[in-house]
């Protein structure tokens, strides 16, 4: 065992510099790109490139987005769309019903909801479904996620306060059963939900990091995610906050939520993961960081803190999502090129140096594309940030191609996902 890896051992501060380093959007875009290089020089195993299949990806993401919103006031892809399917802004009735008094607050619930909600949001499988009990919409993926836990919070499941039933905190997490999370996302042998133990495991996790980090979770309350929202208005600077430091707080904070995978300096890294064609006898240099749900999560932070008063800048500073949607664009649109085909037909975990490459592989070609897709349209970065490419979208461009070449509209390559990644 090398010093590194002894937890008896006092970290240097190279090691914990370097941890540190690998808990930021920088990490994600570099080691991504990194990854890609190789990709892209024909090193990988996996994977060949083909940029020339760039062209037209990007003319049915621009076109896509003029349907979707021809003034080209597009919002950014985060968990409140998933809120709004069908045409419905929910959150909006619930909050003219319960009228916060002040915009604190408001926007508090508004980060209890956001992160209890994006945290429930890995990939459901393409068998369950969520019936909305006010519409008797069916739905199933990351819209039926959303709106299942909605209800839930609408319905007080997260909450330990009966006076205060709409928001999420550490003794509400803790307090909810196996049946009541059974019952709230529906689930039965005919309705199966991928992953719904390591779930309902992270939001007892989610109780314990609120209540280990008091600093970030209750500055102005008990406990509770939202709270974040009042640490980050701390940290803005003249009512402005650069959305990198948003995706910091949130590492920071939920950090110990996360199953143990990689640490390095006693530090837990989340969805990171090693690579050893990496490495280069640096310390940390074969670990590529993804934090998928963690940036996501970020994006659907920005409209709380909207709410409370502050501008979010730099908002290309966070990075696209290696995710399957955006992911499944460029294999399915022929960019990304698998070795084997036969590789289409199999399941891999994610730890799988398939599964890294092609995640690294989406970071970095969604920052290629992004210029593409304002080219086409006539913007420009500040009026079309990447979070708004994403929702105009690359998203739903990746679902579009996998509802063409697959029944179940499944993703392109196959992931054995446990729940807290995808």
């Amino acid at each position: 065992m090398n010093e590194i890896d002894d937890p008896v051992a006092e970290p240097d501060e190279a090691t914990l510099e370097a941890a540190r380093w690998l808990l930021t959007a920088e990490a994600v875009r570099t080691r991504a790109k990194a990854v890609t290089d190789r990709i892209e020089a024909g090193q990988s195993e996996h994977f060949t490139l083909d940029r020339a299949a760039f062209g037209p990806i990007a003319d049915m993401v621009a076109d896509l987005t003029r349907e979707r919103f021809p003034d080209l006031a597009v919002p950014f892809h985060s968990r409140w769309r998933h809120f709004e399917v069908g045409g419905i802004d929910r959150f909006a009735s619930l909050a003219a019903a319960r009228a916060w008094p002040t915009a604190d607050e408001a926007a508090r619930a508004m980060g209890d909801l956001a992160i209890v909600s994006v945290l429930l949001d890995a990939g459901a499988g393409a068998k369950w479904r969520y019936e909305e009990a006010a519409t008797g919409e069916v739905i199933g993926r990351s819209e039926g996620l959303a709106l299942a836990s909605f209800a839930m919070f609408a319905a007080g499941a997260f909450s330990a306060v009966p006076t205060d039933p709409l928001r999420a905190d550490a003794a509400g997490l803790d307090g909810l059963t196996e049946d009541e999370f059974a019952q709230g996302f529906q689930i039965s042998e005919d309705n199966p939900l991928s992953g719904a133990d390591g779930r309902r495991e992270l939001l007892a996790e989610l109780a314990t990091a609120t209540r280990m980090s008091p600093d970030i979770f209750a500055v102005e309350d008990d406990p509770r995610p939202g709270g974040i929202i009042d640490y980050l208005a701390g940290e803005a600077v003249d009512g402005e906050l650069p959305a990198p430091k948003i995706l910091e707080a949130v590492l920071e904070g939920l950090g110990p939520i996360w199953p143990s995978r990689e640490e390095l300096a006693g530090i837990p890294l989340g969805d990171t993961w090693r690579y050893p064609p990496l490495e280069d006898g640096t310390i940390g240099s074969d670990l590529v960081p993804f934090h998928k749900l963690s940036s996501w999560l970020s994006y659907s932070l920005i409209e709380p803190l909207t709410v409370r008063g502050i501008s979010v800048t730099d908002l290309d500073g966070l990075t696209g999502l290696a995710e399957y949607r955006n992911g499944g664009l460029f294999v399915d649109g022929g960019v990304l090129k698998l070795r084997d085909p036969a590789d289409a037909t199999r399941a891999f975990p994610v730890s799988h140096p398939l599964v890294i490459e092609w995640r690294a592989a989406t970071v970095t070609l969604l920052d290629a594309l992004a210029p593409m897709v304002r080219e086409r349209l006539g913007v420009t970065e500040e009026t079309l940030p990447l979070a708004s490419i994403l929702e105009g979208g690359t998203w739903l461009a990746g679902r579009k191609l996998a509802q063409g070449l697959r029944a179940d509209a499944s993703p392109p390559i196959a992931i054995e996902s446990d729940g807290t990644v995808f």
